[in-house]
């Protein structure tokens, strides 16, 4: 439909908006969709339900927020996007409040992969029809897992450089406005236009350390870190790995084996707020019921619009910060945190960058995908880089046996965001 409105810019707009609705119907891609017309000369950008918006509902994809909120001001990297141009098209569907990675715990039902939507596989957003370029989220790789989806490139970018003011938090030490684009140069183009110190935002990273690392490929050498391989990846995910290192050879780059000995360590709430009173959704409680203890009056209104994921990991945050249980959960995973930063230290030490597979498969069938133990074993590849608060970008490579995209992880030392992306465009050109 597209290319029969080519000869009409404004009709382009049009096609394209209504596109994304036919499409959105089977998909679920989008929870809102702006209503004005794209202007055919701006970049049109989808942007994750948990990144305020002043013009669109803003749900987290939670109950608790599903009735009617709108924030009263755009998140700071929305109005650096629309002071360069780029125009909001839409909100994108994920797991709640961020949860998950395989976008089927949310209020509005989970998202059809459209890379073959009769197979009902999960996925991260839309791609026929589907806006250039899109804003989510990484607490934990849900930004980089979303490349096996759509086969587009995804960017985490290091910890404070992006501004998160805005962004309704998951975990603040961890959380990262992450960047998806169609390639590598709108990727960059994306990323320079956001790079910039926020006041608003605490962990934003002053100006004058943000100071480019090497962006130099000559000489490159890449570790390979064994333990980025568990026994659950999947064949045609070794088997796209290795096409991937042969050819990178073959350009010359140097492949060196690393050993990170504390990933194993790294298998993994802001909730506090939504009680039902301030904002979100209220649930009253029934005639007789104890309201002498405040508590008791919130648990109606989140016993009713959290979901199970959310749920269980407020129950496992709050027993982890309890008085009986700190010393042993807490503070032993602050300790594993620095043990895993330490050896990302070593091995950087020896090489450039780091390459490691994304996800341990392609994406799974809606009706065998959860969050159980495979999510878990998921954890290695993705949760370590955000534990560093280092740079990853993922790159669509050549599809599996089964034909879906296979995504390949880009890691670099913290502020080397630029080096990172010349390696990804290295691996983008040889595909």
């Amino acid at each position: 439909m597209l290319r029969a409105c080519h000869r009409n810019p404004f009709l382009v707009s049009v096609c394209q908006r209504r596109t994304i609705h036919s499409k959105n119907a089977s998909i679920n891609a989008f929870v809102a969709i702006a209503d004005n017309v794209p202007n055919p000369n701006n970049i049109t950008v989808g942007v994750k339900s948990n990144i305020c918006t002043s013009e669109l509902t803003t749900t987290c994809s939670s109950g608790i927020l599903k009735v009617h909120f709108v924030s009263p001001f755009n998140a700071t990297v929305v109005d650096l996007l629309q002071a360069s141009g780029a125009q909001v098209i839409g909100k994108t569907n994920c797991d709640e409040f961020g949860m998950g990675s395989l976008n089927i715990n949310s209020v509005h039902g989970p998202v059809v992969n459209p890379w073959e939507p009769t197979e009902r596989r999960s996925a991260g957003a839309a791609r026929e029809g589907a806006p250039r370029l899109a804003l989510g989220t990484d607490t934990g790789g849900s930004v980089r897992l979303q490349l096996r989806t759509a086969a587009s490139l995804a960017l985490k970018p290091s910890y404070g450089l992006l501004s998160r003011w805005g962004v309704v938090p998951y975990a603040d030490s961890l959380d990262c406005v992450g960047i998806l684009a169609k390639d590598v140069a709108l990727t960059q183009k994306v990323f320079d236009i956001l790079n910039v110190h926020d006041p608003q935002d605490p962990t934003s990273v002053p100006s004058s350390s943000r100071n480019k690392g090497p962006t130099e490929l000559r000489n490159l050498r890449v570790g390979v870190p064994q333990e980025y391989f568990p026994a659950e990846l999947s064949p045609s995910v070794i088997d796209a790995t290795k096409r991937t290192l042969k050819d990178l050879k073959a350009q010359g780059v140097t492949i060196v084996p690393v050993s990170l000995t504390s990933t194993s360590y790294a298998l993994s709430a802001n909730m506090a707020r939504y009680d039902g009173v301030q904002y979100g959704t209220r649930v009253s409680p029934p005639p007789g019921s104890d309201l002498s203890k405040v508590s008791d009056v919130y648990s109606y209104s989140r016993t009713e619009a959290f979901g199970s994921e959310v749920k269980k990991r407020i129950l496992l945050g709050t027993y982890s910060l309890s008085a009986d249980a700190f010393d042993n959960y807490f503070l032993q995973a602050q300790r594993v945190r620095q043990l895993v930063k330490e050896d990302f230290d070593r091995a950087f030490h020896h090489v450039d960058v780091l390459i490691h597979p994304s996800a341990i498969r392609t994406a799974p069938l809606l009706d065998s995908a959860s969050d159980g133990l495979d999510s878990y074993v998921q954890d290695v590849l993705t949760v370590p880089a955000s534990l560093a608060g280092l740079p990853a970008v993922s790159i669509p490579v050549r599809n599996s046996e089964d034909g879906w995209p296979v995504g390949m992880s880009v890691v670099g030392q913290w502020g080397a965001d630029d080096l990172v992306m010349k390696v990804g465009q290295l691996i983008e050109s040889i595909q």
